[in-house]
């Protein structure tokens, strides 16, 4: 398979005519080659963007974006399964995850911003001789940079919005994982989307990702990814005042009463730890157990997470896929081996499994479960993104604040407690962007989204996007 660039609606390759192979995880075979595009790529989906915001896209209805919006959805919808399993082979998850959870997820972005347009205000302030009111207008050219994990999902979090807010987009996805990306562009060409409205450069971070962040005429910029590369869009972007939201990294807590449903907290916990093989923002990679209940916790979890089936992402038996390469698997590896150094206990897990060709040759690693690490050491502190989990004991509820909170992210927590009043204090206490009590990964796409500390800036969701993707504007009127 060979995929382009989608610039002005037309289909282009890298004006380089270099291409960058797209690695199966799951085989360690190529399945794709992309553009290796650069800056040139960039500046001409900009000027692409601009036109048709000088066109009809520019001035677009609320009641047209919306309806593109549901169009879109009703068009990635028709085309779940396939789809799924394209998901499937570019990030190595198996294709349930992806069927029942990454597609459809995108349908319900662009269908709940289609409604989120449709519904918005804005706010009216009468004085004695004089009435304000705020209009609402798109940023302009917006760039979109997305990460490898939940590849369509976290695109079509970012797009809908943009569209349904009437800017142009030039998105960036990662070059690991770019074929629903890539379908997605052909989707809101199929469905009538104007040419240059929504615009797709494939290629590394340092060349498109960079381009399109000191992009001159680009007013916004979004992105999901690493801390460290975060850091880097914030600076450069500021140099030119663009509007930035950076969803970042996260280390976050699993907090465990004593006194909590035994049975619904092993089985969310599972979830937490180790959905789409532990390569979620929001795993509860940190898991604290109030000591009471440690051991047999424990002993019950470690238990469960062995019993995991890891393998054929096609396989509806399948727990766990691959990781989404090589190279992640090997950084992963590289944190067991540090958990080791710092006195760690592998519990379970830690090993490559033994699957028949082709998987053999794919970047698969069990789930893994350490114990005896103190909660202060790198491997129980820095974000990992696998499938890999330590759990520590705590005596008292300001222990278990305190252990949750001496991290340098703020991303999210889960509570899991029968005592209402505890999950109350507890909640607030701790320093991240959300908490789930009794559950995990629960959304509703109203409420916001995001982090503290270098879990990033900015809130996604609801009226938060719709926020994010415009300017207000007040228009004063003497009477």
């Amino acid at each position: 398979m060979e995929v382009t660039n989608l610039i002005g609606g037309e289909r282009v390759a890298a004006q380089s005519g270099q291409l960058i192979d797209d690695i199966g995880p799951a085989t360690n075979e190529v399945i794709a080659r992309i553009p290796d595009s650069d800056a040139p790529d960039v500046d001409a989906a900009v000027k692409a963007a601009k036109a048709a915001l000088a066109g009809n896209w520019g001035s677009s209805s609320v009641a047209e974006r919306a309806d593109l919006c549901d169009a879109i959805a009703d068009r990635i919808e028709s085309r779940l399964d396939e789809l799924a399993e394209l998901e499937s082979r570019d990030t190595g998850k198996p294709v349930w995850l992806a069927r029942s959870v990454d597609i459809p997820r995108a349908v319900s972005n662009f269908r709940f911003f289609a409604g989120a347009v449709r519904h918005d205000a804005t706010a009216m302030h009468e004085m004695a001789d004089a009435i304000n009111y705020t209009v609402r207008r798109p940023l302009g050219v917006v760039g979109l940079i997305t990460p490898w994990n939940l590849p369509l999902y976290l695109l079509s979090w970012k797009t809908a919005p943009a569209l349904a807010t009437g800017n142009a987009v030039v998105a960036k996805p990662s070059e690991i994982t770019p074929l629903t990306a890539s379908a997605l562009g052909d989707i809101i060409t199929e469905v009538g989307g104007p040419a240059g409205a929504f615009n797709l450069v494939h290629g590394y971070g340092h060349k498109v990702g960079q381009a399109l962040v000191a992009h001159p005429e680009v007013a916004g910029i979004s992105f999901t990814g690493g801390t460290a590369t975060g850091a880097r869009v914030g600076a450069t972007a500021a140099a030119t005042f663009k509007k930035v939201s950076l969803e970042l990294g996260g280390k976050n807590s699993t907090v465990i009463f004593a006194d909590c449903d035994f049975e619904a907290t092993l089985a969310g916990t599972v979830r937490a730890s180790f959905a789409n093989q532990g390569q979620v923002c929001l795993c509860g990679s940190r898991i604290l157990v109030e000591r009471p209940l440690y051991d047999s916790f424990v002993t019950a979890f470690t238990e469960r997470v062995s019993q995991m089936q890891v393998g054929d992402p096609a396989s509806s038996t399948s727990n766990m896929g691959s990781l989404v390469s090589a190279d992640h698997r090997q950084k992963v590896e590289g944190y067991i081996a540090l958990a080791r150094q710092e006195g760690g206990t592998i519990a379970t897990g830690g090993v490559r499994p033994e699957l028949p060709e082709p998987f053999s040759r794919g970047a698969f690693l069990r789930p893994t479960v350490v114990t005896g690490l103190p909660e202060t050491c790198r491997t129980a502190t820095e974000e990992i993104f696998g499938p890999v989990v330590t759990v520590h004991a705590f005596d008292t509820e300001a222990d278990a604040v305190r252990i949750a909170n001496d991290v340098q992210y703020g991303l999210a927590a889960s509570v899991w407690t029968r005592d209402l009043g505890r999950a109350h204090r507890v909640a607030a206490a701790l320093d991240t962007g959300m908490v789930w009590v009794n559950t995990w990964l629960k959304r509703d796409l109203r409420v916001p989204f995001g982090g503290v500390k270098a879990s990033g800036v900015g809130r996604e969701g609801g009226k938060y996007s719709l926020s994010f993707y415009t300017q207000d504007k007040n228009i004063c009127i003497q009477l």
